[in-house]
């Protein structure tokens, strides 16, 4: 992200060839290498390898405002990668956040270690594959 990104428009969401990137960023993010840090914060214990992906802060509280049970997300540690990411495309709106709280509420549900290393197979998966990233 250009350092001035978000000056004049404020916290927007993400979109397929967002103009507040530069190249660098844009190869950083398609080979993941910005997720390593959380890696330290997995091995800190503040989250989880795998579990609802955390979202930025100022779109938590809208959300929270608007969709009802967005708060069950927080029962759970956030984690590296999720259910929503693997089997819902990149939000952008509302709309999406609400389908991925959808996903989320069913991992918190049924949250085990054979559902963890299924979504660590398909994260791989998407990983290798080059797929989803903006």
């Amino acid at each position: 992200m250009r350092a001035d990104a978000e000056k004049l428009s404020g916290p927007v969401w993400a979109s397929e060839d967002d103009p507040r990137t530069t190249r660098v960023g844009r190869i950083i993010r398609k080979l993941r290498i910005d997720e390593l840090p959380q890696l330290w914060n997995v091995f800190n214990g503040d989250m989880s390898f795998v579990g609802p992906r955390p979202e930025r802060q100022f779109f938590v509280e809208k959300l929270k405002k608007t969709i009802p049970y967005y708060n069950e997300r927080f029962s759970v540690k956030p984690g590296v990668t999720g259910w929503a990411q693997i089997m819902y495309p990149y939000g952008a709106t509302e709309k999406d956040a609400l389908e991925k709280l959808k996903y989320d509420l069913y991992y918190i549900k049924n949250m085990s270690i054979a559902f963890d290393l299924i979504v660590i197979f398909h994260t791989v998966k998407v990983v290798l594959l080059g797929r989803g990233a903006r």
